[in-house]
């Protein structure tokens, strides 16, 4: 019986294990440094909206997950989050004073969203490419 508990105790550790470990990867492993990486587009924000609002499932496709470089307006800055052209909601990881209202900007970020409801691109990790 002694044996039978000690088995039954070493695969629990086990499964505990395991599913900390899977969480751990699931929020920290799979993070990746959107900022190091090359664009896969280069983009107008009224184009890539136009895009996801005529065939959102092909945009989707064709932009989820990736990274971008979109060149628009700003139309609105509010700490860590920039609106640009009132279509692309970018958030940054910390705020950038260098942008301001009314400013040319590119901007590179991932893709994670087009919000039909607001009509708004969203992406993430986003930090400003350079200025026009």
């Amino acid at each position: 019986m002694n044996k039978k508990i000690k088995i039954l105790l070493l695969l629990v550790v086990i499964a505990v294990g395991g599913f900390f470990g899977a969480r751990y990867y699931a929020y920290h492993g799979g993070k990746r440094d959107i900022q190091s990486e090359e664009a896969a587009f280069t983009i107008t924000t009224k184009a890539i909206v136009a895009e996801f609002t005529s065939n959102a499932d092909a945009a989707n496709k064709k932009y989820l997950e990736k990274p971008v470089a979109i060149s628009g307006t700003v139309t609105s800055v509010n700490d860590k989050e920039v609106i640009v052209d009132n279509a692309v909601n970018c958030n940054f990881s910390a705020a950038d004073a260098t942008i301001k209202k009314g400013q040319n900007v590119t901007i590179k970020g991932r893709v994670v969203g087009y919000d039909d409801l607001l009509g708004e691109l969203k992406l993430d990790q986003c930090n400003q490419s350079n200025n026009k």
